[in-house]
């Protein structure tokens, strides 16, 4: 199986993200998603942090930020990289600090992400979403704009918001399709989803300045190789009265099949 030219690791993890907002009739926030991260980049699964105990998620040990996380009082955040062709011109400041800077801090989402916007251009291409009880705000260091969200169901890989790669709008579809369903097991029906290996052909492949290889590898859902791939899947579901479920499933790395590893489930009420 193909393994990854030393010069992605200059592009760091890449994530996948479906998410319902204010649209299902039970749960104004359903969010699932993947995380891509080389094997060897250690990593702390699912838990409230000794140093901030209101912050549930996973951890990057190696720069200590997160790609997901929730805080007790209803905070989220979320990040993907912008997948470009070429490393950046300079190491710049670690995206996952842009997730937990605002979990572990006071400002609001569309103030922070003002604040930060002064200060984009000193990281690495990121999409960034960032909500509250209020709302669910959007922003990307590769495009202008800061978006507040409005109700419906939305998709973010490695371009911007809604842009229609092939995993992107197969995830997003069968997502979708899960609300039709009477009594849906939410969580395991995103875990199926996140599994999900069907390769896309060629003539589909987005052309995000890679080789044709690499292209092909990150085209799944569900992306696995010998040194870098899915490495966890999780879903947090929130309903009216406030109750969170934040769910993570680890994956047993370079695997041919989805091969379970761990799996960690907290349960609170958004103070």
């Amino acid at each position: 199986m193909l393994g990854i030219p030393l010069q992605f690791r200059y592009k760091g993890s890449m994530c996948l993200y479906i998410f319902a907002h204010k649209t299902h009739p039970d749960y104004p926030l359903i969010l699932a998603g993947n995380r891509d991260e080389f094997y060897n980049r250690p990593t702390a699964p699912l838990h409230f942090w000794q140093d901030y105990p209101h912050v549930l998620g996973g951890r990057d040990l190696e720069r200590k930020g997160t790609w997901l996380g929730m805080t007790r009082q209803g905070r989220i955040a979320a990040l993907t990289n912008f997948r470009e062709g070429t490393p950046p011109k300079r190491k710049g400041f670690s995206r996952g600090l842009l997730v937990s800077n605002f979990l572990t801090g006071s400002l609001s989402p569309e103030p922070y992400l003002k604040k930060l916007s002064r200060d984009a251009a000193d990281y690495p291409g990121f999409n960034l979403l960032v909500g509250d009880a209020l709302g669910l705000w959007y922003f990307s260091n590769r495009h202008p704009a800061i978006q507040k969200l409005k109700p419906g169901a939305y998709g973010l890989s490695n371009h911007l918001l809604n842009t229609a790669w092939p995993k992107l709008s197969r995830a997003r579809s069968a997502f979708e399709s899960t609300f039709k369903k009477k009594n849906a097991d939410h969580i395991n029906d995103c875990i199926q989803i996140l599994s999900d290996q069907k390769k896309v052909p060629d003539n589909a492949l987005p052309q995000t300045g890679v080789d044709l290889d690499l292209e092909r590898l990150l085209a799944s859902i569900y992306v696995t190789s010998p040194d870098y791939g899915t490495r966890s899947s999780s879903v947090i579901l929130v309903n009216r009265k406030g109750d969170a479920t934040f769910f993570e499933q680890t994956w047993q790395p370079a695997q041919s099949v989805p091969l379970p590893a761990e799996q960690k489930c907290f349960r609170f009420t958004v103070q």
